[in-house]
């Protein structure tokens, strides 16, 4: 069974949705859209207070090549464009639109040609005006990813359908109700970055998804390959999918593109191919509602700005026992302080978790165990960048290559001293980060 090296296996507990089908909710009320939803530069408005917008208008955009425009879920009318809260509880630039009495929910028009006829050039606008991006958490821009430069020659394309995160099915669920549009858009990737090889990726508890997605590449326009992967944490990880798939190691600092790969989720695949036969850009995705808190979780398609409250609500609501909220996976996804907070491109999954879901604990001492070298993926040394990170030692961060750690939190998972690891890690990574803007 092809995997990559260390890592960790984890209990799935995704037994509460990954049978249900995906359910559409209804248009929100009011939709909350935060100008920065891309790993990138953040868009600007292109409306003002007391505008009428329409479905899918193009509401900010940008000048810069990372970054992706934002356009409107709903139709109504724009009541505010302020800093406000986000999932990670940081007051950022926001448009809120109210929606019009009449809402209905609009279906795109278009005369779009298929991907077949369309250039590397055609493709990519398409994929940059629908403000399309990587929908399985990092949110990097679609359109860049399609767009290596000359010199770095893609042969492969992987379609990532691990989703190895605890709770979450929405990449599960995709697989089996949209193989077609997932195939799609794999092709129209492949198109864009001239490779010839496409290559889907599943881990092998997802027995249906594999069966389902093999039976639809037999009979897909453009030939694709169906691997089962061990289940195992990360494996849905960039470089630890190009490992086990193709045996080939990015190197450090570097991108898969520098291996001849470029790596999409299912989720952005199925996004591009709505984008390119229907011209609709990303005002919706999938997300999945679940964890002891919540009395109905489901998998919802929903748009964005849609505040958690309104999900959770569709839900049936709370447990009496609802302890704690997260935007994404336990591994990964952040806490959040407050229900008001809007789902956004990044949104997998709405995790509440219950009382005995949760657990608090004070921090020990490293006992030096070597634990959290042995379960790093990416094959760092976590107890030495925590020790040079809690003296403010970045210059040692640096040279321990804080910058290649992928967040994972396998390190923190598994220390017997409950130290907070990747928190410290991506302390280090901002102060870096800080440190160079200044420079500069």
């Amino acid at each position: 069974m092809k995997t990559f090296s260390k890592g960790i296996h984890l209990g799935h507990k995704k037994e509460a949705t990954e049978s249900l089908p995906i359910l559409k909710a209804p248009l929100p009320k009011r939709a909350i859209l935060p100008l920065q939803q891309s790993l990138g530069a953040p868009a600007e408005a292109l409306v003002k207070l007391g505008d009428v917008v329409q479905e899918y208008q193009k509401i900010a955009d940008s000048t810069k090549f990372i970054s992706v425009p934002l356009h409107a879920p709903i139709a109504g009318k724009v009541t505010r464009i302020d800093k406000l809260p986000n999932a990670a509880g940081l007051a950022v630039p926001s448009i809120v639109i109210e929606a019009a009495e009449d809402q209905q929910g609009a279906t795109p028009a278009s005369d779009r040609r298929p991907w077949k006829e369309l250039c590397r050039e055609e493709i990519r606008a398409a994929v940059r005006e629908a403000g399309i991006v990587g929908l399985g958490g990092a949110t990097f821009p679609a359109h860049v990813k399609l767009s290596p430069p000359q010199e770095k020659k893609i042969d492969t394309v992987i379609i990532n359908g691990c989703e190895c995160e605890p709770y979450l099915t929405v990449d599960h669920r995709l697989m089996l109700e949209r193989p077609r549009d997932i195939l799609s858009g794999a092709g129209a990737i492949a198109r864009a970055v001239g490779a010839q090889r496409v290559i889907i990726g599943i881990e092998n508890n997802k027995p249906d998804a594999l069966q389902a997605m093999t039976a639809e590449a037999l009979k897909a326009d453009q030939p694709a390959e169906v691997l089962s992967l061990e289940t195992k944490y990360p494996q849905g990880g960039e470089k630890m999918l190009i490992k086990a798939i193709l045996g080939r190691e990015v190197p450090s600092g570097g991108l898969p593109m520098d291996v001849g790969v470029v790596v999409h989720n299912v989720g952005t695949a199925v996004a591009i191919t709505e984008a390119l036969e229907t011209g609709k850009p990303l005002v919706e995705r999938v997300v999945t509602v679940t964890g002891g808190g919540v009395r109905e979780p489901k998998n919802l398609l929903v748009r964005i700005g849609t505040p958690f409250a309104d999900l959770i609500e569709q839900c049936g609501g709370l447990t009496e026992d609802a302890a704690k909220v997260i935007m994404g996976g336990p591994m990964t996804g952040t806490a959040v302080s407050t229900l008001e907070v809007p789902v956004v491109k990044a949104t997998s999954s709405i995790l509440v978790l219950g009382k005995k879901e949760v657990a608090s604990f004070a921090e020990g001492n490293c006992i030096r165990c070597g634990r959290c070298i042995r379960a790093c993926p990416v094959g760092l040394m976590p107890n030495y960048l925590a020790d040079f990170s809690k003296i403010k030692n970045w210059e040692r961060v640096e040279e321990y290559h804080v910058a290649d750690c992928i967040e994972c939190g396998c390190c923190t998972y598994v220390c017997p001293a409950r130290i907070f690891l990747v928190q410290r890690f991506k302390v280090a990574k901002r102060e870096l980060q800080l440190r160079k803007a200044v420079c500069k």
